[in-house]
């Protein structure tokens, strides 16, 4: 089948393709992690804050700024304690300070 002249949608090329597939399903799992522990977080830092990739044992929290990733850091041990009630086993959250542009 020649899909140049037969769009289809991005769901449907991440089901027929292996390795979209699977990085549909890490974003899907990141977006999940942060969903898990967003009520721990202040509500003036959740708009700082997002989901990064999932490396084996390691999630990353993106954040902007070096204040907001200072605070968030304070939060690790409880939201590795939330991650681990949820189903996520041994979580090791690194925080990233997303660079300004």
């Amino acid at each position: 089948m020649n899909r140049r002249f037969n769009p289809v949608s991005l769901q449907q090329a991440a089901q027929d393709s292996p390795t979209l597939a699977s990085l549909a399903a890490r974003a899907r799992d990141a977006i999940e992690r942060l969903q898990a522990v967003q009520e721990l977080i202040p509500p003036e830092l959740r708009p700082a804050v997002q989901a990064g990739p999932v490396e084996g044992g390691t999630w990353c929290l993106l954040v902007q700024g070096s204040a907001a990733a200072a605070k968030l850091r304070q939060l690790v041990p409880l939201l590795q304690t939330r991650l681990k009630s949820r189903g996520w086993d041994d979580v090791t959250l690194r925080i990233k300070v997303l660079a300004r542009c």
